[in-house]
């Protein structure tokens, strides 16, 4: 039995933003949006807050804008696999 957790236990799904620069949305799924929001604050620097509600994060030179909500905006990342290597690190 694998022990390690996966990212489909946090992830509901990602998309690809249009437009010209590569945003990445992460839904997370709402059981675990808590525990995965924790995981993300620890490791990741807090750049700043609004309100305990929208967190900007920056991880590896990439910028993150979390939301207690539950989804997460990767700007500037290269393509899903590179969103999906960085939140491995920050989740697992």
């Amino acid at each position: 039995m694998n022990a390690k957790p996966n990212l489909e236990e946090y992830i509901a799904r990602i998309e690809e933003a249009c437009g010209e620069e590569k945003d990445i949305i992460i839904h997370l799924k709402y059981e675990k949006k808590d525990e995965a929001i924790n995981k993300i604050l620890k490791r990741a620097k807090i750049e700043k807050t609004v309100a305990g509600i929208i967190f900007d994060l920056a991880y590896k030179g990439l910028s993150i804008r979390l939301y207690s909500t539950g989804k997460a905006i990767i700007k500037k990342a290269k393509d899903k696999n590179q969103a999906r290597s960085i939140l491995a690190e920050l989740l697992l």
